[in-house]
């Protein structure tokens, strides 16, 4: 039984994810503050952890960076805060996933179990679907460095590269902008927002069946990238 980790202040709340989780089979722990979320993830090691930023006694950002010190437990933030700077904050810290209240609880459990699905499947098996990534549109070998469409080689830049390794090597997860600039061009770049919309445009010019309404490298307007398998 997958156990999950609730750390959300709100009575109400709580017992409106525990009903719903629990009639889904999901074992629900709760943490109405961070300290005692922090004690409970390390004491019993859940496999996912919902999170809400607005806690009694510290930000949820400091729950997150706390339990990324030791764990890679999916986190999923479930917060009131909705601007694109809050999540980012949120995301930079190490979390998985971003879900603004109120929310669908369908969408909601859409994420919680991707997230778990993410996190369960076998190392190995993990292994070789990053060695080879294929989809319906394109093929791409990350240790030999080569992508394809159908029987044609597809040529990418050293940058348009990097940029792809770095998203398909982190299916279904939000991939900031600050972290990608960072990673392919260095922190004196982290401004230039403009450089990854350019070569984003590349990449799914030479990649996806129609690059106006991508199927796979997906964009979170103000956020991210995310390649979705």
């Amino acid at each position: 039984m997958t156990r999950v980790l609730v750390v959300e202040d709100d009575p109400r709340l709580v017992r409106a994810l525990k009903i719903n989780l629990q009639a889904r089979k999901f074992d629900v722990e709760e943490a109405p503050d961070g300290g005692s979320a922090l004690r409970l993830a390390a004491a019993r090691k859940p496999d996912v952890i919902v999170l809400d930023l607005g806690l009694p006694d510290m930000d949820g950002i400091e729950v997150i960076k706390g339990v990324r010190g030791w764990s890679r437990v999916p986190i999923l933030v479930l917060s009131a805060r909705h601007t694109s700077e809050e999540k980012i904050r949120a995301l930079d810290a190490g979390a998985d996933d971003y879900v603004t209240k109120p929310f669908s609880m369908d969408e909601l459990l859409a994420r919680l179990r991707a997230a778990t699905r993410r996190q369960e499947a076998p190392e190995a098996s993990r292994a070789d679907e990053i060695a080879v990534v294929t989809t319906d549109e394109f093929t791409v070998d990350l240790v030999a460095k080569k992508v394809r469409r159908g029987e044609r080689t597809v040529r990418l830049t050293p940058t348009e590269w990097h940029l792809l390794e770095i998203l398909l090597t982190h299916p279904g997860r939000l991939i900031t902008q600050g972290r990608l600039l960072l990673e392919v061009w260095g922190p004196t770049y982290s401004e230039n927002t403009n450089y990854l919309r350019v070569y984003m445009a590349q990449l799914r010019r030479k990649l996806e069946a129609d690059p106006s309404h991508p199927r796979y490298l997906i964009t979170e307007p103000g956020m991210g990238y995310r390649f979705e398998p």
